[in-house]
């Protein structure tokens, strides 16, 4: 119970005498209705209430009782009613029952005659009390946006997920898997929160399986998850559980191969003795945020967030500010695989009366836009919370009861995000690592690095069981992309990635050679400008790692070798290449590599990969390269 209505109450409860002539027996039942509310034993509160009211048609502070106990059981068509009642009853109305029922009228879409009443309380409130004053042109500005946005509803068509996903318990919290083909989502099953399953085939939901027993237990509450997008890392709020620091903390499991792993508490970093809950992890893996009332935010519930260190630890978390949070309260937040647009949930920004939908997006400098609100329909006088997006930003995932739409009390849905709502766009790449000669799954290191930032947006192992991974990058850079394992050469990859490149993600099966002479890789991430020779800075990241290659594998020696297409004159291309090819070998000889172990030539355009009558095929010939030629 909120403050203003418990204050109230109170004033209700102190205030009988004030009203003079009652009839005997409504006072009777008047005061038996106090006896049954100060238990909160609301039906049988109502049945004395209703008594009061019909032995005295004009016993306003029993329409006011009865309009605060329906208030509080939300139930506000009966609460508007008797505050109406209450109104209507005697000339003498105090200031706070039109606060009351204003506030009833917000909460259940009344937005124009609340707005009215809202102003009615400022008019003839004396008081000072800031609860009331504050909270009040808060809601004033809440009844003017809804007012307005009613007007320019967005297109909104709700889809159930269908029976395989939803039941008659309460579904809820979807979490999508990047490529769309893995759900999870929480389940109240025999009283308690757990984890369930369900996977697309043939672009059909299969039936909703428990997740693991590693992570959903028999006597505690698992929820309020978020999944990395390749399935393999999952993030969620565990409460009451014998390893925690507060009344709910945040956990996580990893994959390991096809089985999920023990879930563990993120530490004292992370969790507090106060609530920490509902997180959300970037899909580069280095940013959590999630939703706490610990102590130095702004409201009640703010969202914070941690970046993961390169030794692996959690910073100390570090509230969004006034950008995101409010007074009020926030929660649910999703940030999208594109790293930059954030949505949540709160009832401090101007929206339809309670918490309502918003998104906000991350500039260059990493500051957060001003809030927008998802608009009418998506939001209304009811809770709207926990929404997510897929990461092609073509639709939004919630859950709900909508009426006549379901299969129990909450239900997940999905429909079609409106335009302006969409996140920036991403793709993704995934695909499978196998040893080339064999074709056996290879536990092998992926990284992918962002050329313009020079930093990893996935950077992790793919199983020894399943040899594959899925990664999310953003459309507008260049990307780095490296496979690697022991006993291998790694594999190189370059995506170029342009608005083309939306809605076509990459699949890719991954041949590693193993260390042989005559093996050979292709160092797509080399660059240099036209007809020149000097090394450019995004180089670096793959020369890095050739350099480690060479380090760890102190018995190879290598050719490095320089390409070119038949553009020009051949013996320019041949010098052109040669000089490249130095360039390499001079940059491994400065960071520690044996000159005895390297040498290096230009073949010019004697040796193409690919045909030269396109601009495509030249692209491909004009490359760098080594070769395993000793061991």
């Amino acid at each position: 119970m909120n403050k203003l209505l418990i204050f109230f109450l109170c004033w209700i409860t102190f205030s009988v005498s004030a009203q003079t002539s009652i009839n005997k027996k409504a006072q009777e039942n008047f005061d038996d209705a106090q006896q049954y509310l100060r238990q909160n034993i609301y039906d049988e509160g109502i049945k004395y209430l209703d008594a009061a009211i019909k032995a005295d048609p004009k016993f306003q502070l029993a329409y006011i009782q009865l309009g605060d106990v329906y208030r509080r059981l939300k139930s506000y068509p009966k609460a508007k009613e008797n505050y109406r009642k209450a109104i209507s009853a005697s000339p003498t109305v105090e200031a706070r029952i039109y606060y009351v029922l204003a506030e009833s009228e917000l909460l259940s879409g009344d937005y124009v005659p609340a707005k009215a009443n809202f102003l009615q309380f400022q008019q003839k409130y004396i008081g000072t009390d800031p609860d009331f004053t504050n909270k009040t042109k808060k809601y004033i500005l809440d009844c003017d946006f809804s007012i307005s946005a009613i007007k320019t509803p967005t297109k909104y068509e709700p889809i159930n997920m269908g029976f395989y996903v939803n039941s008659p318990n309460r579904d809820y919290f979807p979490a999508l898997t990047a490529d769309g083909q893995t759900l999870i989502f929480t389940r109240v099953t025999n009283g308690n929160e757990d984890f369930f399953i369900s996977t697309k085939k043939e672009n059909e939901w299969q039936k909703a399986q428990p997740l693991s027993d590693q992570i959903n237990t028999p006597n505690f509450n698992e929820g309020a998850q978020s999944i990395s997008p390749d399935g393999k890392y999952i993030f969620f709020t565990g409460c009451n559980r014998p390893d925690g620091l507060g009344r709910c903390d945040i956990y996580v499991s990893r994959k390991e191969g096809n089985e999920w792993g023990k879930a563990i508490n993120l530490g004292k970093t992370i969790n507090s003795e106060y609530w920490d809950s509902q997180p959300s992890i970037s899909a580069d893996g280095n940013t959590l945020y999630f939703v706490s009332n610990r102590p130095g935010g702004i409201g009640g519930y703010d969202i914070w967030k941690s970046n993961l260190t390169d030794e692996g630890k959690w910073t100390d978390p570090v509230n969004l500010g006034s950008k995101i949070n409010t007074p009020y309260d926030e929660n649910t937040p999703f940030m999208h695989a594109d790293g930059k647009t954030l949505y949540f949930s709160s009832d401090g920004w101007p929206g339809f009366g309670n918490k309502d939908i918003f998104y906000s997006r991350m500039n260059e400098n990493g500051e957060f836009s001003t809030p927008i609100n998802l608009g009418y329909p998506i939001n209304t006088f009811n809770e709207e919370i926990g929404l997510t997006v897929s990461a092609d930003g073509l639709e939004g995932y919630f859950s709900s009861n909508i009426e006549g739409g379901g299969f129990g009390d909450l239900d997940i849905y999905h429909f079609k995000l409106p335009e302006k709502a969409k996140p920036l766009p991403v793709t993704y790449v995934k695909g499978i690592v196998r040893d080339k000669e064999t074709k056996s799954l290879l536990e092998a290191n992926v990284l992918i690095i962002d050329l313009k930032t020079n930093m990893p947006v996935f950077n992790d192992y793919t199983s020894k069981e399943t040899g594959d991974f899925l990664a999310v990058m953003p459309i507008g850079s260049e990307y780095s992309f490296n496979v690697e394992s022991d006993g291998y050469l790694f594999n190189s990859q370059h995506f170029a990635l342009n608005k083309a490149s939306i809605n076509q993600p990459y699949q890719i099966e991954i041949l590693l050679d193993k260390l042989q002479v005559g093996s050979d890789v292709i160092l797509k991430n080399i660059f240099f400008d036209t007809n020149k020779y000097e090394l450019l800075p995004p180089s670096i990241v793959e020369l890095n790692l050739l350099t480690e290659l060479l380090k760890k594998y102190e018995h190879i020696s290598i050719e490095i070798q320089g390409h070119t297409d038949n553009v020009g004159i051949a013996k320019e291309n041949e010098k052109l290449s040669e000089n490249r090819a130095k360039a390499v070998y001079d940059y491994l000889i400065d960071n520690g590599i044996d000159k005895k172990r390297l040498t290096f030539k230009g073949y010019g355009e004697t040796k193409p990969r690919s045909d030269n009558t396109t601009e495509e095929g030249r692209q491909q010939n004009r490359r760098t390269e080594f070769t395993i030629i000793k061991i």
